[in-house]
This record gives structure tokens, C-alpha cells and sequence, in this order.
């Protein structure tokens, strides 16, 4: 994750130039490749002989896709198994973690916030129950705290990088065919002239379900080449925010506000990584 989010000047270069390997770093990336490729083959070869054998183990992502490859091994080879593993472990995980990570910093420098979540958690769900995926849409609130989370603190800025499919011009600047794009939603979220208060964190903004202008709110890109795991990531930061609000009462390590610089990467994760106290609110069910 590390080297995918280093900036190579040459990705940014029209196509004919992309040959010039500056500073070695796209070997270093192949060489990485490789190596991942090796590892993800090693965990499929595993359990096709797990499927094969007699012993009975749980279903799990990678089995129910070898399944399908049984059906259809034309459309489920390896090479796609693989490809939807590396969506799952990279594109899936650090961008969850950092949204939780962001969400938890906003809501101890907002202690209202805080309490407001934490009350429609008590009072919807209460303290005898677990939260699950059921109880979310009766849960407004924490929803629009993801949300907001999201607008101040895209997990991925820049999204994904498009590439021009022929010459054009893009306001003064002329854009070859083959050039590398690349969105920048972080200003375009903190716009003052599309949001009220950009800078402040205002989870009331979403409240009524409605955003002034979608194409100005793209922590998810937008069109066909939008993040297919939406919904499953904010359904994955939403029950595990909620359930450490539910559980745990958190407070700030001492007076000082927490910070929110922001750090460098594929993804953008805190600069300071987020420390704070945290004591449970009540006994957790055993079947949790």
C-alpha cells in the first residue's frame, strides 16, 4: 500500500513516454506484483485443496468463488479470483479503517455530536442488543456522521485515475489522448460556494437526506466507474462505529483537541494516529 501510493511524474506523461522507468519505481511496483500474485495463487491453491479433501471448513470468499469457477472456469479463473482479492484486501480495508478512524476524531472534538449519536444508539437499539445491519436505517444520525465524515475526509481524495481517450481541452489546458486525470475531492467537498460552512463538521447538513449537488459530493467517484463496494463499506463503518459507541463511552487522551492534519498515501490516513481512552458502558452479551 505503502509503494502504490508513492507519485510517479511519469504516470502523468502521455502513453509513448510511460517506457522511462525514473528513480526504478515501476520495476519495484512489478516486483511487487509478482510477489502479491504469489501469495494471493498460494491462498486459492489452499483452499481448492481444502474443497478437495475431506475435511469439512467453513464457507468462506475465496471457496464460494471456486465454486462458481466450477460452473463457469472460463469466467472465474484464477486470474479473476485474484483480481476481486486484491479489491477486497486493498480497496476494501485502510479506506473502512481510516473513515472509522476520522469519524471516531470528529466526534471526540464534538462531544454534542457525540452524545447525540450515542442517544439515538441507546434509544433505538438500547444496551441488551447488539447493533446489526437491521437497526441502520433507523439510525439517521449515524448516518449522517459517515457522511459527513466522508465530505471533510474522503478516504481517497484523488480517486481513481482516469486516462483521456482522445485530445481535449479541459478549461485553458490542452489534455493529450492517453494523459493520466485525476479528481481532486477534497476542495471540491470544502467548496464555499456549494457548502455552508465547509470546514466545519455539521452532521445536520444530511439530515434531510439530500445533497445540495451530487456531482459535488464524490467520496465514492460517481458514473460507471463509481466504487462498486459503496454500500458494503458504509454498511461495514456504520455497524462498527456503531457498536463501539454503543459499548464504549470515549474521551479524549486530555484537554487538547485531536488532531486532524492529514497524512500521504494511496489513501489518507491521519498523520497522527488517533489515541484516546475508552471504558465500557455496560456488560457486552456473551454472544457477542
Amino acid at each position: 500500500m505503502a509503494l502504490s501510493g508513492i507519485s510517479n511524474m511519469w504516470d502523468f506523461m502521455p502513453a509513448p513516454l510511460r517506457w522511462v522507468d525514473v528513480g526504478g519505481l515501476g520495476q519495484r511496483l512489478r516486483t511487487l506484483c509478482a510477489s502479491r500474485t504469489i501469495f494471493l495463487q498460494k491462498l486459492i491453491d489452499e483452499q481448492r485443496a481444502t474443497m478437495n479433501s475431506e475435511v469439512q471448513a467453513p464457507s468462506t470468499m475465496i471457496s464460494t468463488m471456486l465454486s462458481m469457477q466450477q460452473g463457469d472456469p472460463e469466467r472465474y479463473s484464477d486470474h479473476v479470483i485474484r483480481s476481486l482479492l486484491v479489491s477486497l484486501l486493498e480497496a476494501g480495508t485502510s479506506t473502512t479503517t481510516d473513515t472509522i478512524e476520522w469519524a471516531m476524531s470528529l466526534l471526540l472534538n464534538h462531544p454534542l455530536a457525540m452524545r447525540k449519536v450515542v442517544g439515538e444508539i441507546q434509544e433505538c437499539v438500547g444496551s441488551r442488543l447488539l447493533l446489526t445491519a437491521n437497526d441502520l436505517t433507523h439510525l439517521p444520525y449515524l448516518n449522517c456522521v459517515i457522511y459527513e465524515t466522508l465530505r471533510l475526509y474522503p478516504p481517497t481524495p484523488l480517486l481513481l485515475p482516469h486516462e483521456a481517450s482522445k485530445d481535449c481541452e479541459v478549461g485553458t489546458y490542452i489534455v493529450p489522448r492517453g494523459s493520466m486525470l485525476l479528481i481532486n475531492s477534497f476542495p471540491i467537498h470544502r467548496d464555499p460556494q456549494v457548502w455552508n460552512r465547509p470546514n466545519d463538521f455539521l452532521p445536520e447538513r444530511f439530515e434531510d437526506k439530500s445533497i445540495p449537488n451530487e456531482r459535488m459530493y464524490i467520496p465514492f467517484g460517481m458514473g460507471r466507474r463509481a466504487c462498486p463496494g459503496k454500500n458494503l463499506g458504509m454498511q461495514m463503518v456504520a455497524l462498527t462505529l456503531g457498536n463501539m459507541l454503543q459499548w464504549f463511552h470515549w474521551e479524549r487522551e486530555g484537554k487538547q483537541l485531536v488532531d486532524m492534519a492529514e497524512g500521504s498515501g494511496l489513501t489518507m490516513p491521519k498523520l497522527v494516529p488517533l489515541e484516546a481512552m475508552f471504558w465500557p458502558r455496560t456488560k457486552i452479551p456473551d454472544h457477542a
